[in-house]
C-alpha cells in the first residue's frame, strides 16, 4: 500500500470501530516474524504472508469467521422506539432514520449499551474514542450537545442526560438512574 502504513491503518480502523465489528486480515509482504507478531498484535485477526495461494486465503478468512461470527454478536439496542442496529450501523428513532456520524454514533452505541449508568468524560475518552486517542476532554461535551441536536428532532435529547460534576449517561427520563461508574 505505497504511502500508506498498513499498521497504522489497522489501529485507525480499530478506533474508529468496536474491534468486534469487523475482522481484519494482514495479506503482506512482510514475513518476518516481528512483522507477523506486530500485525496480530495491533489487531488484526490474521496475517498472511506473501507468496500464498488463493485456496489459502479462502481457508483463513473461512476460519477466522468460523471463530469470530459477525452475525447476531450485537443486537439491537432499543429504547422507547429509539433503536440503534449495531448489525448495519443505523439509528432510527420512530422508524425515521438518522443520520450520526461516526463518533455520534459510537457514543451513543456505548450509553444506550450501558443504560442507566453515568460515566465520566474520562471513562467516555477511553471507551469511544480509545486510549490512543489524543483529545480534549471537551470533545465529549462537543459531541454529546451534537448527539443531542440529532435526537432532538424526534424527541429524544432528553435521554442523553448530564450528571452535574461527573459526566453523562442515557437513560429514559422516566428510568431512574444506576449508580455512578
Amino acid at each position: 500500500m505505497p504511502g500508506l502504513a498498513a499498521l497504522e491503518l489497522i489501529q485507525g480502523v480499530r478506533r474508529a470501530r468496536s474491534p468486534q465489528a469487523m475482522r481484519l486480515i494482514i495479506l503482506s509482504a512482510l514475513s518476518g516474524e516481528q512483522d507477523v507478531v506486530t500485525g496480530l498484535n495491533l489487531g488484526a485477526d490474521d496475517y498472511i504472508a506473501k507468496p500464498f495461494s488463493l485456496r489459502e486465503v479462502v481457508a483463513r478468512v473461512s476460519a477466522v469467521l468460523r471463530s469470530h461470527p459477525l452475525e447476531h454478536q450485537h443486537p439491537a439496542l432499543n429504547c422507547d422506539e429509539l433503536v440503534l442496529d449495531a448489525a448495519t450501523n443505523r439509528v432510527t428513532a420512530r422508524g425515521k432514520p438518522l443520520n450520526l456520524r461516526g463518533v455520534e454514533y459510537r457514543l451513543l452505541e456505548f450509553l444506550m449499551s450501558h443504560s442507566g449508568r453515568t460515566f465520566n468524560r474520562t471513562q467516555l475518552l477511553a471507551q469511544v474514542w480509545g486510549d490512543d486517542c489524543d483529545v480534549d476532554e471537551r470533545t465529549v461535551d462537543v459531541n454529546v450537545q451534537r448527539l443531542r441536536k440529532i435526537l432532538s428532532e424526534p424527541g429524544y435529547e432528553a435521554y442523553i442526560q448530564t450528571v452535574r460534576g461527573f459526566g453523562y449517561r442515557f437513560a429514559s427520563p422516566a428510568q431512574p438512574a444506576q449508580s455512578v461508574t
